[in-house]
């Protein structure tokens, strides 16, 4: 079976997906045949290993593949014929980002200030350990995409972090059940030109803005934190995040508009 293609466009979750139903449907791969590893997967479609894992998991929800666990588990081509309901529940999966984006908005500015009023030196020195390695890899671009994985990986303990910050278990699992549901999001966030940097810039900028202790810029520095992942998020999926603000929000929102 020859290699799997690597995925050029911004759509790597949807074709990932794609690519796999492809092979089985055109009989290169058939019933009983097992197929690459999840790590082999990612690295020939150069994508991440979540990202691969969402797209196993929309082949195994409509039957086409099974996945099995344990030493000699992987996954199995189960039918040769792939369902349109395919792409279809990959579309769905994309679209449920919409409302995790949505949830993340009212919580982790929030989360921030708390990390602001309650955080301590030593978490602030873990959050700046993180990003100091965050930069470790992405200062050596020849050897990024074997790394792919963990630059996501702390990008993920660097948003744990500020929650740790705040000194309260629930807020740590919220925001960690949030951040599950983000990996489509966020690989595709990481195939963008110039995120990785950005990505670093704007870790910094909120760490210093939590450090600061100023409630204000904290907020800024967190609304476009968040916009940077709803922008992308936007243009893949062709669905605008702009909706009737609720009614308990309509005095934040008139004070933000008085201050432009």
């Amino acid at each position: 079976m020859s290699a799997f293609s690597p995925v050029r466009t911004r759509r790597t979750f949807e074709e990932a997906v794609e690519q796999i139903a492809e092979r089985i449907s055109l009989g290169e791969l058939a019933p009983g045949d097992q197929l690459p590893s999840e790590r082999t997967l990612a690295q020939q479609m150069e994508i991440s290993r979540p990202t691969v894992r969402e797209a196993l998991k929309v082949l195994a929800d409509s039957g086409v593949i099974e996945v099995r666990p344990g030493s000699g588990g992987g996954a199995f081509v189960r039918s040769e014929f792939v369902p349109r309901e395919v792409l279809r529940r990959a579309a769905v999966r994309i679209g449920e980002v919409g409302g995790v984006l949505e949830a993340r908005r009212l919580l982790e500015p929030r989360v921030a200030q708390l990390a602001a009023l309650h955080g301590r030196e030593a978490d602030f020195t873990a959050m700046q350990r993180t990003i100091e390695r965050q930069a470790a890899i992405a200062h050596a671009p020849e050897r990024f995409a074997a790394n792919e994985d963990r630059f996501l990986a702390l990008d993920v303990q660097f948003h744990i972090g500020i929650a740790r910050a705040t000194g309260n278990a629930t807020i740590v699992g919220l925001v960690r059940s949030l951040l599950r549901q983000l990996e489509i999001a966020r690989d595709m966030a990481l195939h963008v030109p110039r995120s990785v940097e950005r990505s670093l810039e704007i870790h910094q900028e909120t760490l210093d803005a939590i450090r600061s202790g100023d409630m204000r810029r904290v907020d800024e520095i967190m609304d476009v934190h968040l916009a940077q992942l709803e922008g992308t998020w936007e243009e893949e999926s062709g669905r605008s995040l702009v909706r009737a603000i609720p009614d308990f929000l309509k005095p934040v929102a008139a004070r933000g508009a008085n201050r432009r």
